[in-house]
């Protein structure tokens, strides 16, 4: 019942800002490994090879530092449980995503650079130049990606273990920080953004499937799944653009195209089809989006829990 209570405490709690979150303590992690490793390794091959050791160590430190936790508390099942729980629920983000994604709209309201100051608290692209659309739709690709990065992925982990999920949420900081295609990361954030993408391939297409089956009555299914299959391989991400143009065709706009990325021009081609403008309600919907498909992957493993409970017993 881990999932499921997990599921629920993040409807709940979401990321309270005055309560310890493991995400803070991997990010010092990685900050302080990345200083020393940049002080070691002075080349490129040496910094990638730095990269890989920080993987390596990190998952080390991720897996095995939660799977001694628990099995400390194992003299309690119940206190066992509430940490597994706890930690569990750390590693989903569904209430802290909406809500972030809900900020940008209300700071746009007030004017264009309230929502760009807003925007930049979860895209990595420059804000200042975007118009209302950009926007939008920098709003609703971060919603749609991380459905899968933030949502589906670390659930389907949690199915083989706590110890798992914790270790998918580690790699997804990790990339999250270093993982950029820089001048500056492309060395030491090659193999971190390598193994995230490695990680991310089973999830970003199971949330494009969970996405399209959960819209039913409400978006347009069947134009979700023919952009998904038409424009998927046009994101630079081999598993971004599965959740991205799902969310596309669902809401008959168009995503992508060429953003400033540290004031430089990024050109990327567009996803999905403008059958209309975007528009704030977007916003909205992407988040109901993410929110049925997470809804939809409970029932699943609800259903799935309960028969094999049965059968078993």
């Amino acid at each position: 019942m881990v999932v499921l209570l997990a599921i629920i405490a993040d409807w709940i709690f979401g990321d309270p800002e005055d309560f310890p979150h493991p995400v803070r303590l991997m990010g010092f992690i990685i900050s302080i490994e990345e200083k020393i490793i940049r002080k070691i390794c002075k080349t490129a091959n040496a910094l990638k090879i730095g990269g890989l050791f920080i993987v390596l160590i990190n998952i080390a430190i991720s897996y095995f530092g939660i799977y001694y936790l628990l099995k400390f508390f194992s003299f309690n099942k119940y206190l066992q449980l509430v940490i597994s729980i706890h930690i569990a629920y750390t590693t989903i983000a569904a209430k802290s995503l909406g809500k972030e994604a809900i900020e940008v709209k209300k700071a746009m309201k007030i004017s264009l650079e309230r929502g760009r100051s807003r925007l930049r608290f979860i895209v990595g692209r420059n804000t200042d130049k975007l118009n209302q659309s950009g926007i939008i739709r920098a709003t609703v690709e971060t919603v749609a990606e991380n459905t899968s990065d933030g949502i589906i992925a670390p659930l389907i982990y949690l199915l083989f273990g706590v110890p798992f999920a914790f270790t998918y949420k580690m790699v997804n900081t990790m990339d999250s920080m270093l993982g950029y295609k820089n001048s500056k990361y492309k060395d030491i954030g090659y193999f971190p953004a390598k193994i995230d993408d490695l990680f991310n391939i089973i999830p970003a297409r199971i949330t494009s499937i969970l996405m399209i089956l959960s819209s039913v009555f409400s978006f347009d299914m069947r134009n979700g799944l023919r952009i998904t299959i038409r424009d998927h391989a046009k994101h630079s991400s081999p598993n971004a653009g599965y959740p991205e143009s799902t969310v596309a065709g669902l809401l008959n706009i168009r995503l992508g195209g060429g953003s400033f990325y540290e004031n430089i021009y990024v050109d990327k081609p567009f996803i999905g089809d403008e059958k209309r403008h975007i528009r704030a309600k977007d916003i909205d919907d992407s988040i109901r989006i993410m929110y049925r498909t997470e809804f939809l992957f409970m029932l699943i493993y609800l259903a799935y829990f309960l028969i094999t409970t049965e059968v078993i017993g």
